[in-house]
Order: structure tokens, then sequence, then C-alpha cells
């Protein structure tokens, strides 16, 4: 196996690597490869069993391409836009906490993090208040136990700041945050909370990868239903509400691969159950029995007899053949166990 980590995190693969050695594992079972994408390119040109990759859309479609003049097998894991439902019968404080995490966990820079919330009108201002609270309370820090952490890219950094400036300019209200953090050396940005928002600005329909709330007012579910399902992504989504039963019918109706319900992101944690996108999202899943099985292809093995279709071919062997084709597809056959 050969990991080719971003160019911009390297280390990540390398730890990788280490975990594999020290759980015993053969020597040159795991290998690193760090480059640019042309080492990435370079990998795929050599023809391997499988590829799987995590990143851009942009890139995600390069490597498709590559693979298809070859037909190498692909998995693509291309980010999300996840959208999240808070309906009117939601517990507003568990609600309220997970739109935090959701949206600021590792600085929001996570493929399955929340990005953008529908609220009810019903419960929206107790709903933002409860927000703005816990966003208030977050740490951020260069040392020590710190909530909230840094960029890891000076050129994701631009795209959070382009997100926000986007949305002021085209009526949004920060509440919390909203820009660099001026006391923090490095690529800090603040815990954000952004209302009045809508799908006219970039902080609700591109990726932003940053930790944003954008958090916009709906009239009713169904409202909030079609405004998540309004995106080109469609990697993952949380509902919130006491209703089993809603919560269930929402969630089948939401265009993801998956979704949690009172919860945010609980699927990519859940080993068993696989884990990928629809729409440009992505293609295939990793996790479950299915990510497993993309990285083997089924070959059944078959120990023959000899049989009514082996020569000689005679007035015999072909009236065998007739009646046995009759008798497993023939009108009668099919009679009898359909009654």
């Amino acid at each position: 196996m050969i990991i080719k980590p971003s160019e911009v995190t390297p280390r990540s693969g390398k730890l990788v690597e280490d975990i594999f050695l020290m759980a015993d594992a053969p020597q040159d079972l795991v290998q690193v490869i760090i480059g640019d994408g042309l080492a990435g390119a370079q990998l795929i040109d050599e023809v391997p069993d499988k590829v799987s990759f995590t990143g851009s859309i942009a890139t995600g479609k390069k490597i498709a391409k590559q693979c298809s003049e070859n037909l190498i097998p692909f998995s693509l894991e291309l980010g999300g836009k996840d959208a999240m439902i808070v309906c009117s019968d939601a517990d507003i404080d568990d609600a309220a906490k997970g739109a935090v995490i959701g949206s600021c966990m590792n600085a929001g820079q996570y493929c399955c993090g929340t990005e953008r919330i529908y609220v009810v009108e019903d419960v929206y201002d107790e709903f933002v208040e409860k927000v703005v609270h816990e966003t208030k309370q977050l740490n951020q820090s260069s040392e020590g136990f710190s909530d909230i952490g840094a960029t890891f890219w000076d050129k994701q950094l631009d795209i959070i700041e382009d997100h926000v400036e986007d949305a002021v300019q085209k009526g949004a209200h920060i509440l919390v945050g909203g820009k660099r953090n001026p006391s923090l050396k490095g690529l800090y940005f603040e815990p954000t909370v952004i209302i009045n928002v809508n799908h006219q600005m970039k902080v609700m329909t591109d990726e932003t990868f940053g930790p944003v709330i954008s958090i916009m007012r709906v009239k009713s579910e169904n409202e909030a239903l079609r405004l998540a399902n309004d995106s080109y992504y469609g990697l993952n989504g949380n509902v919130w509400t006491q209703n089993m039963n809603k919560g269930m019918n929402l969630a089948k109706a939401m265009e993801t691969g998956a979704c949690s319900i009172n919860d945010m992101a609980m699927s990519y944690g859940v080993n068993e159950a696989p884990f990928g996108g629809i729409k440009q999202s992505g293609l295939g899943s990793v996790n479950g029995k299915e990510g497993l099985r993309s990285y083997a292809h089924a070959m059944p093995i078959i120990i023959g007899k000899k049989s009514a279709s082996s020569y000689p071919y005679t007035e015999k062997s072909f009236k065998d053949m007739k009646g046995a084709l009759k008798f497993f597809w023939g009108n009668k056959f099919l009679r009898r166990i359909w009654g």
C-alpha cells in the first residue's frame, strides 16, 4: 500500500506509516511518497490495483480521468457542504452545542463538518442566542489546550476570509468573530457566527472549511429540506428533532451519502457503516463491508463435472439439454413456483 499525503500536510502520511510499524506490520507493507500532484499522477501511471483519493472536486476529476484510461478502480471523497436542519421540536440546548462542535471541530477542517444550518423560525431566535453563548466560551490559543486551532494552509485561510467578506457585502451579520485572531501569530481564524445568510452567498454554497457557523432562518422543515438539497455537494448531514419518525423521514429525504439524527458527523466514526458521498462529493465509499470489498473483486471458481453440453454432441445430449432448459426456464416451472 502506497500513501501519498497532501504536500501541505506531509507528516500525516508518515504518522500512518509509523503506526503500522508499531503494530509489527511487514517493513514494506506501507510506503509513503512525499510530493505534489505530479508525484500522485506518476503513481497512477504505474497502474495500481486501486486508487482511493480524498481532496478537492477539481483534483478528483483529474484522477478519475487518469484512472479511466487504464480502467483502474477508484473511489473519491471530495468534500462537502454539510447541512444541519433544526426542527421546531428540537432540543435547542443540544442542537446549539451540536452546531458549534459540528462547525468548529478541528477548526472546521474536516470533510463532514457542518457548514450551513437551517433553523425553523419558531425556534430561530432561541437557537441563535444559545449558539452565540456557546461560541463565546471557546478557547483559541497557540499554547496548551485549545478548542480552536490554526488553519492548515494560508490559501485555505484566504478562502475562509473571502467567504465571510462576501456574505457581509451581501447583507449578512456577524455576531461573533469574523476575522483572523489579532492576538495570535499564525493562521488563526476566530470562531465565527454569521446570520442573515442565503444561497446567494459563498458561505452557503461553497466549501468553507473553517470555524464558521452560518445560520439561516426558514419558515418550515420542508423549506429547510429543499435548501439542504439545493447543493452540488452530498456528503453528510444532520437533523435535530425529538420526533424520531420525523427525523427518519427528513434524513431519508436528504441527498447525502449519510445523515445523523441529533448528532453530527457520527456516520464517519461508525466503522461498520459505509462512508462516502453522492453528487460531486465523490464516488464509492470507505468503511463497512462496501468499503472493504472495493479493494477486492469477486471471482467465482467453478469445479466442473461432465454435463450434457460435453462433446460429442448426440441426439440424446440435445434432448437432455432441451429438457433441462424447459425445466428451469419453461413456463411450467415458473407456474409451479408462483402457483
